[in-house]
This record gives structure tokens, C-alpha cells and sequence, in this order.
């Protein structure tokens, strides 16, 4: 398989620095909770000892973490 074949998989995954920036965290945030193993952390892509993470899945995982206060929720804006 050549480099240009494999493109289409992995054209749309940000690195450790893209995601880290994408979520407005560090990168070593990222890294202590895959390292720590944190159960709420972004879904991430590892190939070999490469990291990444793909931009829907952190969309996801940051409408997931969207809290509402109870004063707000059923309020019109």
C-alpha cells in the first residue's frame, strides 16, 4: 500500500497539538488523562506510538460535556 492510498483514512485526523488546540486544552492535558486512563476523555486514534484524534468524535465529546445550569435549561434566550 502506498502513502497516497492510505490518505483518505488518515487525512482527517488531527494530531496530539491540532486536538489539544481544537478543545482549547494543552497537550499534556491530553496525555495525563490517556495516560491516567480517565474514563470522560476524547475517543483518540493510535497508530504505532502515534496519536490522534478525529475531529467528529471531539465534537462529540464536547457536546457530551455541555452542562446546563437548572436556571437555563428550559429558558428562551
Amino acid at each position: 500500500m502506498t502513502a497516497t492510498e492510505a490518505a483518505p483514512i488518515t487525512s482527517d485526523l488531527l494530531d496530539e497539538s491540532q486536538a489539544a488546540q481544537y478543545c482549547h486544552l494543552s497537550k499534556k492535558t491530553l496525555q495525563a488523562w490517556r495516560s491516567a486512563r480517565i474514563e470522560n476523555q476524547p475517543p483518540f486514534v493510535k497508530l504505532g506510538r502515534r496519536v490522534f484524534y478525529r475531529p467528529s468524535d471531539l465534537d462529540a465529546w464536547i457536546k457530551s460535556n455541555t452542562h446546563y445550569s437548572p436556571t437555563t435549561r428550559g429558558s428562551a434566550l
